[in-house]
Order: C-alpha cells, then structure tokens, then sequence
C-alpha cells in the first residue's frame, strides 16, 4: 500500500513537470506534518513568483513600495516608488489644502500596531491528511492566514491598524489545477470543512468577513497560481484564462496576442479575473467594452456536487436557463470558479486621454444626461464635483519645466477670470476615448461640442490623466489619511437618472447630519 502511495504521487510530480510546471526538487520528501507531528507549510510547484505577503502591504493597500508620505527636507506629499504616472514627484499643494479644506493634522501621526495577535488554527486532521499532495501550496503561516481573513473596506483596514479579527481562516491552499480544486472540494465536502474562495482580496464588501462562532476548519482556496491563458482563439476573438489570473497580469499576458480584454475595475492591479465574475463587476471602459457579464462566454464552476460547464461557440442560443446567469455575482456562494471563456477585443488603434470643466455639477449632470440620450459614448466619462475637482487638482504633482509652470497659470487665469469660473463650485469630467482614429476623432467632436451648450470648456489630456491617476491611488491616500488620525472610506451605488440629485444631494446631507448627531469633530469630507 505505501508502494503504491509514494507511485501515485511520482506520477502526480510526473504529471506537473509534463504541463510544464515548475516542481521543487525536494517536493517529493516534503511532508505535511514535521518530525513533531505538527501541520507544516509545503510549497511543491512554483508559477510566476512570490507570496503576495513579499510585495504587498500587510496592514493598508497596495505594493510596499508605494505610499504617500512627507519629504523631510520640504514637508510636502510625495508619492514614494515609481510604478505609476506621478511616482517619486512632490505635490506642492496637496498638504496645504488637506490642512485648510478638511483639517487632516499632518503633525498627529496615528501609529499602527506592529502586529496582530493571531489565533491559533482549527485542524480538520481527516481532510489535511487526504489531501495528498493535491495543491500547489498550503500554508498555516499567521501572517498568510491573517491576509486572507480580510478584505480592504476601513472597517477591515482599521482592524488591521489596531484591532483583532474575530476569526482567522486556518489554512490557505493554492490549487494548481481544476483537477486539484475538485479534488479539495471533494473532500471538504466529505470532512465537513469551510470552504473560502480568494482571488485578489480587494473586496470592499466585508465578504471575507468569518463568523465567529464558526468551529468548523475553514479553508482558505487561493485561486492566483491558476492563472494561465490556456489558448486565444483569434478566429472567434475568445480566450480561455484560469480565473485566479490578476487583471494587470491578464493585460500584459494579452498582449501577447495582440488582443486586449478591455475590462478595467479600479481594482484592476490586484483583483482577479474570478472575483470579477464573482462580484459581477463592472469597469471604467464599460461603455466600450461591456460589463463582465457582457465579456463571459463560459464559465467553469466546481461545486459540492460536481463540476459545471457549457460552451458555445455561437453567439447565441435560443434555449435556457443561463448558467452564466447562475454564477455571475453568486460571491463563490456555489462553488468554485476555476476558468472561462472571455470575449476579446483588437487592440485599439486610438487611445486618448481628456477633460472637460463646468462651471457647475448642475450643468455638468445636465451634460451627462445628453451623453447617455445619445449612445455616442466614449469608452469612459467620469463627472466629479467641484470638492472631488479640488482633491485632484491639489494632488497636481510639481512640473520640471519652467515654462509648464508659467502655462499652467495663464490657464488658471483665463478659466478663472475671462470665463467667469468660481474655483469653489465648478467640477470637472473625465474621458477616454479608445477605437479606431476615425472612430474616437467622431467622439471627441461631438462630445466637445456638446459640452459646449452647457457651458463646459476643454481642458486637455493632462487632466484627464491626472483623473485616471487618482482612481489607482485613492486607496493609498486613504492610508496616509489614516496615518493621520483621519478615516475615509469610498461607496458605489447605481441608480436611475431620475434618482441621480436625491443620491448626490440627499446623501451628503444624511452624511453631514449623522456625523454631528454622533459629535464627529473636524471638517467631514463627502463628495461625488
């Protein structure tokens, strides 16, 4: 029988080299359980690098080498690292304006535990030790069993800082294969264990959130080291991806083929593909490229009771019920993602950047409503008002030109003074235009003409840059804000345009009413 056993799993190392996996060479002598019977992190294959506990942060948002922080020689924010457009720049203004405008203390510093005090696992010894090997990794490290306990809204954020979860997951598996997750499912399902799907972490929802009272061992399934593109098939314009793939790895990857996804959640640098189809998200290019449920052909699904999957190739049948429509934002209540079928794109021949500023929100949602009437949609319009306009203006980093800095002022100077614009109620919108030249030149005519009848002005590609800029760095400044003794927190919501003012308007109100009832000190910051 043990012969037998250790055959098995030559074959089962055998089978990983032979789908070119890389295989450690002493995976054949690890054990899960060490010379003191005690359960032991195995890591057997190794696809595309690191623990995520290497490169991002453990008690905020983001890579470790990004921030934003106080330059000691000038006391200005900067933003430290280079990974993105204003990296390793100062902003002149911004501190100056968080002081004035909503009384951040740059001088209070809220300093974050070192450390969270982590429980110790529940062991389901039936299902650890039936495993047999079909993983890529397990680990029962604290510091990997607390980052997958959590997901990134403040109340997770702030535990992180100076609480305690309620309950930790117990173990984190990473499967390799659909074969490895339908075996884990399997057993889980026999040993009564919990099982937790992860791709990215970055739900602000609480969905990771464990219950308490939970005694049973939960699992955590880590879906990142599935995250292959198994074929594009540029006939039909489809693509088959393992849903643990992350979205900036999924474009580049891509790439490849000269194809693009066009699916851009503010997440897009750490979610991944099957909390996407998970969530039934949505992203900045929809009006180009569709929401998820748009861009998902087939979906893979692996459940409790066995492992669900239709594909098609034709456009469309005339039969349901959907499965797709089953799955798609089911938060991995009924199982596993494990791939799919997505529908690509060309890469675009135009991608341009703009902006527009109004006077007014009145005038800018007035605009935007004439955009929607129309279907002549660039692949993203944002409109944010005047106290969001401010924010990103006051995060302008310094320029390294002269002649830039003396431009920009003249700008401010017509905008202000010959066009009549009050700094203090005017808002701006953001847009970028993707598709052929033809196509994307017939937008930006009419979308700046239109602007035009409601008195909006062009405001050139740097802000619409600028715009896109802050959507990857907002949850940052919420840490340093946090640094700060300041809590923020951002909301979504959709809703019908006749319903559009009572949502901007009625909700600061509510907002700014609560907090005086509750005796929030200091000035609170609501803006849409």
């Amino acid at each position: 029988a043990n012969m037998q056993k250790q055959a098995l799993r030559r074959l089962k190392l055998l089978e990983h080299q032979i789908l070119g996996i890389k295989v450690n060479n002493t995976s054949s002598q690890q054990k899960l359980k060490d010379d003191n019977g005690n359960y032991q992190t195995i890591d057997l294959l190794y696809r595309e690098g690191r623990n995520k506990l290497d490169w991002f942060k453990e008690k905020g948002w983001g890579f470790k080498d990004t921030e934003f922080v106080i330059d000691d020689k000038t006391g200005k924010v900067g933003l430290t690292g280079d990974r993105y457009v204003f990296s390793g720049k100062l902003m002149p203004d911004f501190r100056t304006w968080a002081e004035s405008k909503i009384g951040i203390d740059i001088d209070k510093i809220a300093v974050a535990q070192k450390a969270m005090d982590v429980d110790p696992p529940t062991f389901n010894e039936e299902f650890l030790d039936s495993l047999d090997y079909n993983f890529s990794r397990i680990s029962f490290d604290d510091k990997e069993r607390m980052m997958h306990s959590h997901g990134h809204c403040l109340q997770d954020v702030f535990s992180l800082r100076y609480g305690k979860f309620k309950r930790f997951v117990d173990c984190v598996i990473y499967p390799g294969s659909t074969k490895h997750v339908q075996k884990i499912v399997e057993l889980a399902n026999e040993n009564n264990v919990v099982i937790v799907p992860y791709g990215g972490g970055t739900n602000v929802t609480q969905a990771l959130e464990l219950p308490d009272d939970e005694t049973r061992m939960i699992i955590s399934l880590d879906m990142t080291r599935m995250n292959k593109i198994k074929w594009v098939d540029r006939a039909n314009m489809t693509a088959c991806i393992e849903s643990g793939i992350i979205g900036s790895d999924l474009n580049r990857e891509l790439e490849k083929y000269d194809v693009v996804l066009g699916h851009e959640p503010d997440s897009l640098e750490f979610s991944s593909l099957g909390g996407w189809i998970s969530t039934k998200a949505s992203g900045m290019k929809k009006n180009e490229y569709g929401n998820i449920e748009d861009i998902v052909q087939a979906i893979t699904i692996v459940t409790p009771t066995g492992t669900f999957e239709r594909y098609n190739q034709c456009p469309r049948v005339s039969h349901g019920p959907e499965l797709n429509h089953f799955i798609l934002g089911s938060e991995g209540n009924l199982g596993v993602i494990t791939e799919c079928v997505l529908r690509v794109r060309e890469v675009p021949e135009a991608k341009v950047y703009g902006s527009i500023v109004f006077p007014d929100f009145d005038s800018g949602t007035k605009f935007m409503r004439e955009v929607g009437r129309s279907k002549i949609w660039p692949a993203s319009i944002r409109l944010v008002d005047n106290l969001q306009f401010q924010f990103a203006v006051a995060l302008k980093p310094e320029s390294d030109s002269r002649w830039q800095t003396i431009l920009d002022k003249i700008k401010k100077f017509y905008v202000l003074k010959i066009k009549g614009f009050d700094q203090e109620s005017m808002c701006a919108c953001t847009l970028v235009f993707e598709g052929t030249k033809e196509k994307t030149d017939k937008q930006q005519t009419f979308i700046y003409k239109l602007a035009k009848e409601y008195h909006g002005m062009k405001a050139g590609p740097e802000n619409g840059i600028r715009g896109y800029f802050l959507t990857f760095v907002i949850a940052y400044l919420r840490d340093f804000a946090c640094n700060h003794n300041y809590i923020a927190e951002s909301f979504e919501a959709s809703v019908p345009w006749d319903k559009m003012d009572k949502l901007c308007y009625n909700v600061k109100d509510r907002v700014y009413a609560s907090a005086r009832n509750k005796g929030v000190q200091g000035f609170v910051f609501v803006s849409c």
